[in-house]
């Protein structure tokens, strides 16, 4: 692509079917087309244990780069994967291109968007989220290891220290 050819285009949004993301991109770099699909670390709980996954930053959606007077935008809605173009009204909703420019500037080697979890400070004021405790409140005490932590707990009218997973909590 020439400089002059690339200084016409404009990144557009692409809605994609659930979970298709990466199946949509593949589809449209095989017709051709330049997209951006930011990606981030999530961890999930499976089973009962925690897994941590590559997944789109913006689930169902995908950046792409077209020129509106050159490029044929109809085989992109026939694209597996592809559920529409998005849009306000009857016009694509064009994306600035400072966006993406942040977005690529904050990924890691990896291509995957470098979010750095929110450390707890001792003295924090947690509500935990999951398990046999879920909807209790507490204060945060310390970290034991990479994922356990131990929080202080009022139960029976004194605190007890109890040690949980770090993905059970959150800020109250």
């Amino acid at each position: 692509m020439s400089k002059q050819q690339s200084d016409t285009r404009s990144w557009y949004l692409i809605y994609t079917k659930p979970r298709a993301e990466k199946l949509a991109q593949e589809n449209l770099q095989r017709q051709k087309f330049n997209t951006y699909l930011p990606l981030v670390m999530e961890t999930h709980r499976r089973r009962g244990k925690y897994v941590t996954l590559v997944e789109p930053m913006f689930p169902r959606y995908l950046f792409i780069q077209l020129n509106c007077t050159t490029d044929n935008w109809a085989p992109i809605r026939s694209t597996l994967g592809v559920s529409s173009i998005v849009r306000f009204g009857t016009y694509p909703m064009q994306v600035p291109k400072s966006l993406l420019e942040t977005l690529q500037q904050c990924e890691d080697e990896n291509g995957i968007q470098s979010i750095s979890e929110k450390e707890f400070q001792t003295g924090d004021r947690i509500r935990i989220i999951e398990g046999a405790m879920a909807g209790l409140e507490g204060i945060y005490a310390n970290k034991t290891s990479k994922e356990r932590v131990t929080v202080l707990l009022n139960i029976a009218g004194q605190h007890t220290r109890v040690s949980m997973t770090r993905h059970d909590l959150q800020p109250a």
